[in-house]
């Protein structure tokens, strides 16, 4: 069956609200210096030294991104989203907080995930993406063995890889996949080690969404072995 990884579509709105000036300005001034660049990627070209490497798949409005990036300054963080309102909205925290250690790719993320070395990032977070919940568009999620093969290989022996979603379909089709794998370690214990939010887990719009809707949210770490 294919996948994002040979589909290589991207479904959906790219724009959605009108943008406001200050948005505007955000995208001609500073989604210039904050852009991941062209050609291949590591943590010198993307941030001047060798930091260790954190990557965000689909970061919506950038919550998680710009709280993960200021709790850990020393860390350089990639994330990549296809929405222009969400880059405008990530770009906006990032001005706020004045985040020196961010990177933002408006687009596929696997197009950057290739681009980076082997065993080079800490952790990769995939929250919450949409979870195509109707059989025939199985294909699309990004749960499927071509993406997790590239995750695979761009995460460090020992880093970690974080999934969350509030979609009973997704949940049930993420278990189903990961467990095939030999290459990651589910990290939950008890039920309580994927029913609560670790505490260096910010939340993002989706899931206070979901909370407000009273639906269950599921956050799963595996560990690259």
């Amino acid at each position: 069956m294919t996948d994002p990884l040979t589909i290589r579509r991207l479904y959906g709105r790219a724009k959605g609200h009108k943008l406001r000036a200050g948005q505007e300005e955000l995208l001609e001034e500073l989604l210039p210096k904050v852009s991941v660049p062209e050609g291949p990627l590591d943590a010198r070209t993307l941030f001047g030294d060798d930091r260790p490497l954190e990557f965000e798949i689909g970061f919506g409005a950038g919550e998680h991104l710009a709280a993960q990036a200021e709790a850990r300054p020393e860390h350089g963080f990639i994330g990549c989203e296809p929405f222009l309102n969400g880059v405008v909205g990530a770009l906006a925290k990032i001005d706020d907080r004045e985040l020196g250690n961010v990177r933002v790719h408006m687009g596929d993320a696997l197009d950057v995930l290739e681009r980076l070395p082997d065993a080079s990032l800490e952790r990769l977070y995939l929250l919450h993406p949409d979870p195509w919940p109707k059989a025939r568009h199985a294909k699309r999620r990004m749960v499927n063995h071509g993406p997790l093969d590239l995750i695979a290989a761009k995460l460090k022996a020992g880093a970690e890889f974080r999934l969350g979603t509030d979609d009973p379909v997704y949940c049930r089709w993420s278990m189903m996949v990961m467990n095939q794998r030999r290459d990651f370690e589910w990290q939950a214990r008890t039920a309580a080690d994927f029913l609560e939010r670790p505490a260096d887990w910010p939340q993002t719009r989706y899931e206070a969404k979901a909370r407000r809707k009273d639906h269950e949210v599921w956050y799963f770490r595996y560990i690259r072995r």
